[in-house]
């Protein structure tokens, strides 16, 4: 495991010779005193030959006492779980190194965390009226999903779309969407996150423009891109091009923010998707942190300073329902990070060193069997997030497993956010697991093991590799086997599915998209194309095809493309064409 090379500073005491008679030698750093710690071990064999042997003779302890991914729990946790604890080294304080603690000094006790819900359905009309209730109901972000045909980089018209517009998030074909979907909303007040990847980059040149026509300096605006392509070859699949071009615009990104956009995540590194692939939360920790670990080295290689662009690095995670479980990733994840950070990249500026994520609850846990028990699930591992350290949260709805969220499930789900942030009290101190002894031994568990696999990945020749290579896939592969055939046997029980079933049939209500929309959208995209400065939208696409066939950035040539109207699709196709198309090796 990474160590901090810092030890906690003795503490100088005023002399008293009765003190320095009695008291035992206690190593810097150490939480515990040797001899207690013999004692208690003592004391433990006691009770475990006594008290438990009486208790197992009468009622035997249940199988499958483990986490959600595999690791055995032990019956009890005990102070020498934990004898070799360095309280500055492996816990720190909230908002200082190794931020295992937090990344803020005040965490929720100043503000809580930025309750972000995910949102996207249909026309951008209906979108933009869906944001603007949830900001009236107390939600404080904005997040976009779009829809298939979006995230691949077709327009709507686009024989390949047929059937997906607006089925799981909002369709944008060009810029004129853009408009319509944040119309009247605050871009320079509140924080906006876009959840697409392969054309990432042409899709925030239209919001960057949408918000410069309306007089938002783009240094003024915030918000997250998701932006992650390495994580599609691993899991998600939505990939357009070959990794090496794919990586090049990420980067291109990641320069243009650094040096325009202040305070714009330009990427959020995504264990959410391999974990919803069937990763265990191990592997969905050290694959994450791969992921992002690669794209450090690309921008260093790009001629970017470590600290010009990696205070705006930024994650998300998966919640599931194993508590202690995703308190302990979150923690380690931000120790572990930190220290790679500090350590192996010679990063100076703190904000460097702060793995700052937001979480989004499990999708692939909810049932459409029984789906008001997923409030409950939901809530769960919203209070999980929470404990753990989350800077931001979305909480998925009870009928997701069935449909896209109606108006009410949305609401419930921001509701459970509020509950917990002002009415539970787990907001009120900072960490408040810290020192369970149970948690910390589980936080440096979890970040051993995370680079261990890290220390792997790095042996197969790194992130590129091991896409090529198939290791991650079968990974993956076999954890989520695991995991069904636990299912399937009734090892593992999930309520509502295999265990605690009903014959009753399914009541709760699901949202429908009004194809009447896909017509308007349809009218809107012919205008575009017909009623735009067609010369000046064939310079910036050809502009754009130069800029792809040279190593200078591709932002600035997307934002001239987007300003002409040009739509998503036509800019994608420049795109495939200069870099090709992606078809994934055969693994199995």
């Amino acid at each position: 495991m990474l160590m901090s090379g810092e030890e906690s500073e003795a503490v100088a005491m005023p002399e008293q010779e009765s003190i320095e008679t009695t008291q035992p030698v206690i190593e810097q750093g150490m939480l515990f005193d040797p001899a207690e710690l013999a004692r208690l071990e003592v004391a433990h064999q006691q009770w475990e030959e006594t008290a438990l042997h009486q208790s197992l003779q009468h009622l035997s302890e249940r199988d499958l006492l483990e986490t959600t991914s595999g690791v055995p729990i032990k019956r009890l946790y005990l102070p020498q779980d934990i004898a070799t604890f360095d309280y500055m080294r492996d816990s720190g304080f909230p908002g200082s190194y190794p931020f295992t603690r937090g990344v803020q000094s005040t965490m929720y006790r100043a503000k809580p965390w930025t309750m972000r819900m995910f949102a996207g359905f249909g026309t951008a009309e209906d979108t933009n009226t869906r944001f603007k209730y949830l900001l009236q109901q107390g939600q404080t972000g904005l997040s976009t999903a779009f829809d298939m045909a979006t995230l691949y980089g077709y327009d709507t018209d686009h024989p390949l779309a047929a059937g997906e517009f607006g089925k799981c998030g909002v369709a944008v074909s060009s810029l004129a969407d853009m408009e319509l979907l944040f119309a009247d909303l605050p871009l320079d007040q509140i924080t906006t996150s876009m959840t697409i990847n392969g054309p990432a980059s042409a899709i925030w040149a239209m919001y960057i423009v949408n918000a410069e026509k309306r007089g938002i300096p783009r240094a003024r605006l915030g918000g997250t891109l998701q932006n992650d392509i390495l994580k599609e070859y691993i899991a998600q699949k939505e990939y357009l091009f070959p990794p090496e071009p794919s990586l090049r615009l990420v980067i291109d990104t990641i320069e243009f923010g650094a040096r325009e956009m202040p305070r714009w995540n330009t990427i959020s590194i995504s264990g959410y998707h391999i974990r919803e692939a069937g990763a265990t939360a191990v592997q969905e920790l050290a694959f994450t942190l791969a992921d992002g670990l690669a794209y450090v080295d690309a921008a260093l290689a790009r001629g970017l300073l470590i600290d010009e662009f990696a205070p705006r690095l930024s994650f998300f995670f998966d919640v599931h329902n194993d508590i202690f479980e995703e308190v302990a990733k979150f923690r380690a994840a931000r120790r572990l990070w930190a220290r790679l950070m500090r350590e192996r990249y010679h990063a100076r500026d703190p904000r460097s060193w702060m793995l700052r994520c937001h979480a989004q609850t499990a999708g692939v846990s909810l049932s459409a069997q029984q789906p008001e028990n997923n409030i409950v699930r939901t809530t769960l591992q919203a209070l999980a997030a929470v404990l753990g350290g989350t800077n931001s949260l979305h909480t998925n709805s009870l009928d997701e497993a069935l449909a896209l969220p109606t108006e009410q499930a949305a609401l419930i789900a921001l509701r459970t956010q509020q509950i917990i942030a002002h009415e539970s009290g787990v907001a009120y101190t900072i960490d408040p697991l810290a020192g369970s002894y149970f948690i910390e031994q589980l936080t440096s568990e979890t970040e051993q093991a995370a680079y261990a696999y890290l220390e792997r990945i790095d042996a197969l020749g790194g992130v590129l590799a091991c896409i090529q290579n198939g290791f991650f896939q079968r990974e993956i592969a076999e954890s989520a086997y695991r995991y069904q055939q636990e299912i399937d046997t009734g090892r593992r029980q999930i309520v509502g599915v295999n265990a605690y079933t009903t014959d009753e049939p399914l009541k709760v209500p699901t949202l429908y998209v009004d194809y009447t929309g896909q017509q308007h959208h349809l009218d809107r995209l012919r205008y575009v194309r017909r009623t735009r400065d067609q010369a000046e939208a064939r310079r910036c696409l050809d502009n754009l095809r130069r800029v792809c066939e040279t190593q200078n950035n591709t932002m600035p040539a997307l934002l001239e493309a987007a300003r002409a109207y040009c739509t998503l699709g036509e800019m994608t196709n420049v795109l495939r064409a200069a870099f090709g198309d992606y078809t994934e090796p055969a693994i199995f």
